[in-house]
C-alpha cells in the first residue's frame, strides 16, 4: 500500500544482481570446479539446472530486497521523516560606488552576485539578505584622549568652531607630545544617517612628508569602530591607509600637495553599528584611531601628526549574502478539484523552514476563476489540518507541492470507530443533556472519509509568489571570487567578497537520516534527560553552536544549560574570538530558546540559560630556527601560521583535536601546544623552546592575565578555554612567537 501524500525516500537494493548476472557468474565458476565440462550451450542439461537455480535465487533476492532495510525506510515514510535540504553558504559582499552620491543609495533586496562562469564550471550565485542602504556620513565631533578606554569618558573636544572641517589650523591628533602608546583620537559621525556596513573614506589633509619618526610602511596605529559591545577593527589592510600613518609620504613622493588634495583612509564599518554617547555629550557613531604598543619592527612617533583638514564620504557598503537564487511568481498549474494534488517546482533544493518562508512572503497564491486571489499557508504536515484550512506541504528536497489528501477508511473500521466515539461522547455529553442520537448521526456521517486541508477549487490557477533554491558545499567559494553582478545596479562600480564563504553543506543522506531518527523517536521533541535538553535547545535556533546541560543541578526542579552562540569565525585566524564580543548570550537568543523549550519540557521544570566560564589562554612559543631560515620574511610567515593555528586550536567552535570545539572542562597542557606546533611541519624549525601558558580570567567587567606562567590551565567543570588578541594593551592576550638561532 502506498500513499501519495507521504514523502518518498530513495529505496536502495540490498542485492542488485539480476538473473543474467547469476547465470554468468555460475558459468565463470565451471572451469574451476568442473574443468571437464566444456559445453555451455543453452541445450545442455547442466546449463538448464544453472538457469533453474538462478531463477530461484533471483526470486529470493527479490524478497530479500523488501526487508529489513527497505521496511525500515518505509517506516520512516509513515512517520513523515523527510531528508533535510542542503544548507546554503553565507559570506559578506562589498559593493563599491562609481562616485560619491548626493543622497542615500539603496541596493535592493534580491541583488545577485555570481562567480565567473567557465567552460567547465557553472556560476555560483549569491543573493543579498537585506537591502543595503549606503548613507551620506556627516562629521559631528573630533575628540582626543590620553588613553583608549573601553567606555571613553575623559575626552578633549577638538571640533572646529562652526564645523569648519576644512580649516583646522594644524591640529595635533594625539593629546601628548611626543605621543605615548594608547593615545587616541575619536571621530563621531551623525547618527541620523544609515552608515552600518558602509565603506567610508576619511580624507585627511596635512603637510607632505611630515617627519614624525615612524616607518610609513608600518605605522603603529589601529582603527576601530564601536559596534555596541566592543571596539572592532575596521581597517581591512594596511594599504587602505593612504596617509601612511599621517606622514603623507606617498603624496610627497608624487610631488603633490597634501594640503590641497589630502589622502584617504578606507574603513569598512561593521554591519552591527550602534550609536551611543558613552555618558558624554557626544552622541553618534564612534570611530577611533589608537596608537598601539610597538613591535620589534616598528618605530615610535617623535611628535604628534598634525592635520589641517578632515572630510568623510561613503564609497561603498558591505552586506551579508546567501548562496541562492530567488524565483519570482512561478505558475504551478491548474487545479483539477481533486484531493491530494501534487505539483512540481521547476527547481529543487528549496531553502528555509515553513515559518521562515512564510515570513519572507514565500507562499502559494490561488487565483480563482472570478479573478480574486487567496493566500495559502505552508505547514509541515496535514496532521492538524481541517477540511476548511487553506494548507499545503512543500517538500524542500525534491521541490514538490502537496495539497490536502482525502483518507478513506474501510466500512468495518469506520463502524468500529463510530461506535467507540459514540461511547466516548455519551460519557462526555450525558451530563449536559445533549441529544446523543443527533450527535451520533453527525459523527457517523463523517467516518468514511477524512479530508485534511482544503482542496483548491476546480480551474483555479496555482502560483508560488517566490522561493529560494541553492545550497551545498559548492557554495563555499574562496575570497575574491564573487565579482560578477547578475544585473546592473545604478552607481555600483564593482563588487567583491573579501572573506571565504562558509557553512554550506549538501542535503542529508539517507544514512544520516537513519542515524538521526532513533534519537528523534526516543522522546520526539520532548526534553526529559540531559541529552534531550541539549538537543532540543540546539534545535531552537541555528545561532546556537553548542549546548551543555550541567549534570549536577544545585536546585531541584531547575535545569541549567550552558549555551555557546555561533560566533563570527571570519576574523578567527587574525585575532581569535573574544568571548564578550563573539559568545555573548543575547536577550533575544535567550528568549528564543526559552520559548522553544516551554512546550517541550516537563511541567514544573524551570530552565536557566547561562554562558560557560570562559578562560582565556595566552601562549608564548620560543622557536629556534636554522641560520639559513632566520630572516624577517620567514619569521613573519611562521608567526602568522602559528598564531592562526593557536587561535583555531584554543577555540570553542573549531578547536580541539577533532576540530569540533574545545571540550567543556578539559584543561590545556604545554604538551598539547607542542603537539600542535609539530603538526604544522614548518620549514626551518630546528626545535621548540619551553612553552609558557598564561591564564586569563574575567572578574567583574574586566579581563585579567596571570603575571606568571602556569603548568596547566584548568577551566573547571563548566569552563571553556578560548584565545584572542585583545586590543587592550594592558591585557596582552595575543599569542607571542619569539625566534632565535
Amino acid at each position: 500500500m502506498s500513499f501519495d501524500f507521504l514523502p518518498e525516500l530513495p529505496k536502495p537494493n540490498l542485492d542488485d544482481r539480476t538473473f543474467n548476472d547469476l547465470v554468468e557468474e555460475c558459468k565463470l565458476r565451471i572451469p574451476r570446479y568442473c574443468p571437464e565440462w566444456t559445453n555451455y550451450n543453452p541445450s545442455d542439461p547442466g546449463i538448464t539446472f544453472i538457469e533453474l537455480f538462478a531463477w530461484l535465487t533471483d526470486q529470493m533476492l527479490y524478497r530479500f530486497n523488501q526487508v529489513p532495510y527497505r521496511l525500515y525506510i518505509v517506516f520512516l515514510e509513515l512517520l513523515g521523516i523527510r531528508l533535510q535540504p542542503p544548507v546554503p553558504a553565507t559570506t559578506e559582499l562589498t559593493f563599491y560606488l562609481t562616485r560619491e552620491q548626493s543622497q542615500a543609495l539603496t541596493i535592493p533586496l534580491g541583488t545577485e552576485v555570481a562567480t565567473l562562469r567557465t567552460e567547465t564550471e557553472e556560476a555560483i550565485v549569491f543573493t543579498i539578505d537585506r537591502p543595503l542602504v549606503i548613507g551620506r556620513p556627516q562629521l559631528r565631533h573630533l575628540l582626543t584622549a590620553d588613553i583608549a578606554e573601553l567606555n571613553p569618558t575623559t575626552l578633549r573636544d577638538r571640533t572646529p568652531a562652526a564645523t569648519r572641517w576644512n580649516n583646522l589650523e594644524e591640529l595635533p591628533l594625539f593629546e601628548q607630545s611626543p605621543p605615548r602608546p594608547d593615545n587616541c583620537f575619536y571621530v563621531v559621525l551623525d547618527d541620523q544617517q544609515a552608515i552600518a556596513g558602509t565603506v567610508l573614506a576619511f580624507n585627511f589633509r596635512g603637510r607632505a612628508a611630515t617627519t614624525t619618526g615612524i616607518d610609513p610602511d608600518n605605522p603603529p596605529l589601529c582603527w576601530e569602530a564601536w559596534n555596541g559591545h566592543t571596539w572592532r577593527p575596521v581597517l581591512r589592510q594596511r594599504d587602505d591607509d593612504r596617509t601612511r600613518g599621517f606622514s603623507f609620504s606617498e603624496l610627497g613622493e608624487t610631488a603633490t600637495n597634501s594640503n590641497t588634495e589630502g589622502a584617504d583612509v578606507i574603513l569598512h564599518l561593521p554591519q552591527q553599528l550602534e550609536a551611543t554617547s558613552f555618558d558624554t555629550n557626544y552622541q553618534g557613531y564612534w570611530i577611533r584611531c589608537r596608537y598601539t604598543p610597538l613591535t620589534n619592527s616598528q618605530q615610535p612617533y617623535s611628535s604628534s601628526p598634525e592635520i589641517v583638514g578632515l572630510a568623510v564620504r561613503s564609497i561603498g557598503g558591505t552586506v551579508k549574502a546567501t548562496q541562492c537564487v530567488c524565483i519570482q511568481e512561478e505558475s504551478l498549474g491548474i487545479s483539477n478539484g481533486k484531493p491530494g494534488q501534487t505539483f512540481e517546482l521547476q527547481r529543487k533544493g528549496i531553502l528555509g523552514e515553513p515559518s521562515e518562508r512564510m515570513t519572507k512572503g514565500e507562499r502559494i497564491q490561488i487565483k480563482l476563476s472570478n479573478g480574486s486571489t487567496e493566500d495559502w499557508t505552508e505547514v509541515k504536515d496535514f496532521a492538524d489540518s481541517r477540511a476548511e484550512d487553506a494548507h499545503y506541504v512543500l517538500d524542500s528536497r525534491n521541490g514538490s507541492v502537496q495539497f490536502g489528501p482525502l483518507v478513506r477508511e474501510p466500512a468495518r473500521l469506520k463502524q468500529q470507530t463510530w461506535e467507540r466515539s459514540r461511547i466516548q461522547f455519551s460519557h462526555q455529553f450525558s451530563r449536559t443533556g445533549t441529544n446523543l442520537d443527533t450527535l451520533a448521526v453527525e459523527q457517523g456521517s463523517d467516518r468514511l472519509e477524512h479530508q485534511y486541508g482544503r482542496i483548491p477549487p476546480l480551474g483555479s490557477e496555482i502560483i508560488i509568489l517566490s522561493y529560494r533554491t541553492g545550497g551545498g558545499v559548492k557554495g563555499n567559494v574562496q575570497a575574491g571570487n564573487l565579482t560578477v553582478l547578475k544585473s546592473a545596479v545604478p552607481y555600483v562600480k564593482s563588487v567583491v567578497n573579501y572573506q571565504d564563504a562558509h557553512d554550506g553543506s549538501d542535503e542529508e543522506s539517507l544514512e544520516q537520516a537513519m542515524i538521526r531518527v532513533p534519537s528523534l523517536l526516543r522522546t520526539r521533541e520532548s526534553a526529559v534527560i540531559p541529552e534531550d535538553f541539549e538537543r532540543v535547545a540546539k534545535q531552537s535556533s541555528r545561532a546556537i553552536a553548542r549546548v551543555h546541560c550541567i549534570r549536577k543541578q544545585e536546585t531541584a526542579g531547575i535545569v541549567r544549560l550552558l549555551v555557546v552562540p555561533r560566533g563570527d569565525v571570519l576574523q578567527l585566524d587574525e585575532q581569535g574570538m573574544k568571548p564578550d564580543a563573539c559568545f555573548a548570550l543575547s536577550s533575544d537568543l535567550e528568549t528564543t530558546v526559552l520559548t522553544y523549550l516551554q512546550d517541550r519540557k516537563p511541567l514544573g521544570i524551570q530552565v536557566k540559560l547561562q554562558e560557560p566560564d570562559y578562560v582565556g589562554v595566552q601562549v608564548k612559543v620560543p622557536v629556534v630556527l636554522d641560520p639559513q631560515y632566520n630572516n624577517a620574511t620567514n619569521q613573519a610567515q611562521i608567526r602568522r601560521t602559528l598564531s592562526s593555528a593557536l587561535y583555531r586550536f584554543l577555540n570553542p567552535l573549531v578547536g580541539g583535536i577533532h576540530q569540533l570545539g574545545w571540550p567543556l572542562g578539559v584543561p590545556v597542557y604545554p604538551s598539547d601546544i607542542i603537539a600542535l606546533c609539530q603538526n604544522q611541519k614548518l620549514a626551518g624549525v630546528r626545535y621548540w623552546g619551553a612553552i609558557e601558558l598564561f591564564e586569563i580570567r574575567k572578574y567583574d567587567q574586566g579581563w585579567f592575565r596571570s603575571p606568571q606562567s602556569v603548568s596547566v590551565i584548568n577551566p573547571g567543570v563548566s569552563g571553556l578555554v578560548c584565545s584572542w588578541d585583545d586590543q587592550d594593551t594592558a591585557l596582552q592576550s595575543g599569542h607571542e612567537v619569539t625566534f632565535s638561532d
